[in-house]
């Protein structure tokens, strides 16, 4: 979790220390506050004021209103009062916004931790200028720890929140936690074209320390699935599929398929392949529906 104030501004003091553990509402930096302190008295004014002007048109119209009823003034004058009351109670509605806003920068000059954690890494000193979203400090949550994992955009697509994984270290597969994926990343890296999948994780086993190197694995509840190598898959009309070899004719003919999850050695098929099947495993890109081919191992 990454600590950050929300406006820009010198940093006059900045507690955090790499190996701390904080709690809940814990201070840990303060940006210079003057400017902030002399917007908030200013709009304190400026609502005590808008609200004796609130005061004085509100008698004027009650004053209006009874002498309209009596035949002492004008329509004209019982509808300016009313004008000018409402005016006044805007600009009391507009004054309390302001003084709300003040408030919120001036609490924007202090950074608390919102949640128990330690404390992995820091930022900027005292009498830096820092600015909005700029990292303060970097805090590991102790009330939930997350596994994070580089899936392919298929797989990623395919996700959905709150599914169970399983996460094991991958140092020691037996030292294991249960988790749910609670977010998976709106946008693809640009270089390697994966998506950040976050899984939360349930009581992680202490083994399992921060920055450790971890498997995931998802139980699909699917039923019988066909492992083939991963230079077989090519696409037709934008979905996966693979080249069948037709054993009597030797021709091929090309087949969408459903991909179960893959990597650069091997791709799980959920559905669209039988057993026994033959399929091509080389120069798939190079192929069209009816070319022969020879099956290696085969006699012509």
């Amino acid at each position: 979790m990454t600590v950050a104030f929300r406006i820009s501004g010198r940093l006059l003091a900045n507690d955090t220390k790499i190996g701390d553990r904080v709690e809940p509402g814990q201070l840990l930096a303060r940006l210079e506050s003057q400017n902030e302190m002399n917007g908030l008295r200013q709009a304190q004014a400026a609502l005590a004021a808008a609200q004796g002007q609130l005061t004085q048109a509100r008698n004027h119209y009650e004053r209006q209103e009874t002498l309209l009823a009596q035949g002492w003034t004008t329509r004209a004058n019982f509808e300016v009062a009313t004008q000018a009351r409402q005016t006044a109670q805007s600009q009391v509605e507009a004054a309390e916004a302001q003084l709300n806003t003040a408030h919120d920068l001036v609490s924007f000059t202090e950074v608390k931790a919102d949640a128990p954690g330690k404390i992995t890494a820091t930022g900027p000193s005292a009498g830096e200028v820092v600015q909005a979203g700029q990292m303060i400090a970097r805090i590991a949550r102790q009330d939930g720890r997350d596994a994070v994992f580089d899936v392919p955009a298929q797989l990623a697509r395919s996700a959905s929140p709150n599914v169970q994984v399983t996460v094991s270290l991958t140092e020691d597969s037996k030292v294991t936690a249960q988790g749910r994926i609670r977010q998976i990343a709106a946008q693809a890296d640009p270089v390697t074209r994966t998506f950040e999948v976050k899984v939360g994780l349930t009581e992680p086993p202490s083994a399992m320390r921060l920055g450790a190197t971890v498997n995931g694995r998802v139980e699909t509840g699917s039923g019988p699935v066909i492992n083939i190598p991963a230079t077989a898959l090519t696409r037709m009309n934008g979905q996966p599929a693979v080249w069948i070899v037709d054993p009597s004719t030797s021709a091929v003919s090309v087949r969408n398929v459903d991909v179960l999850r893959f990597d650069q050695a091997q791709v799980i098929i959920s559905q669209g392949l039988d057993a026994g099947e033959i399929i091509v495993t080389a120069g798939v890109q190079s192929l069209h529906p009816g070319q022969k081919v020879r099956v290696l191992g085969s006699d012509s």
